[in-house]
C-alpha cells in the first residue's frame, strides 16, 4: 500500500464525485460533489481538496481548510474538513495510512502546527480512528460537531 495525494482538477473530479461511503456512514459525511462545489463557492475559509490514491486507483478524498477566527470558532485554525475512504476500500487500513501520509504532507507544507477535525459525536468509528491516530477531544463543539485536535510536532 502506497498512499499518495493528488489535487482535484479536470482530470479526476468526476471520479472523486462517484466515491461513496457505506450506507451506515452516509449521515455523517457530505457527498464529495458537495465538497467540490464548496471549494469554488464558499467564501469563508481556504479549501484544499485532495484525492487519495493507492498506486493509480483513487480510493478516497480529503479536504483541508484554513479558517480565521470567527463567532463559530475563536481561533485561527487548520481543519481536516472532509475525509472519506470509498466503501470498496474500507477495512483495509487505508484510513490510518491516509491520515499518516496526510500528516507528513501537511507538515512539509506548514511545519509544526496544530490540526483540527470534527465529527458527529455518534460517529464512533471515526472518533476511534482519529483518537488512534493521535487526535484528542477538546471538549469543544463547532457547527454541532465534536472537535478533536492533534499537534504535528516531532
Amino acid at each position: 500500500m502506497k498512499v499518495t495525494f493528488k489535487e482535484i482538477g479536470l482530470h479526476n473530479y468526476e471520479e472523486c464525485a462517484t466515491l461513496k461511503v457505506g450506507d451506515e456512514q452516509a449521515e455523517f459525511i457530505s457527498p464529495n460533489w458537495e465538497s467540490l462545489l464548496e471549494v469554488h463557492y464558499e467564501v469563508e475559509g481556504d479549501r484544499y481538496p485532495l484525492a487519495i490514491y493507492d498506486g493509480g486507483k483513487m480510493i478516497g478524498f480529503l479536504m483541508y481548510v484554513f479558517y480565521p477566527a470567527d463567532e463559530d470558532y475563536p481561533l485561527d485554525s487548520w481543519w481536516v474538513e472532509r475525509f472519506m475512504i470509498d466503501k470498496a476500500y474500507q477495512g483495509r487500513g487505508y484510513g490510518k495510512a491516509s491520515l499518516k501520509s496526510f500528516f507528513s504532507y501537511f507538515k512539509s507544507k506548514f511545519g509544526d502546527i496544530e490540526l483540527r477535525i470534527a465529527t458527529d459525536s455518534a460517529n464512533n468509528p471515526a472518533i476511534r480512528l482519529y483518537e488512534h491516530m493521535g487526535f484528542v477531544k477538546t471538549g469543544e463543539i463547532a457547527a454541532g460537531e465534536e472537535v478533536l485536535h492533534i499537534s504535528l510536532e516531532d
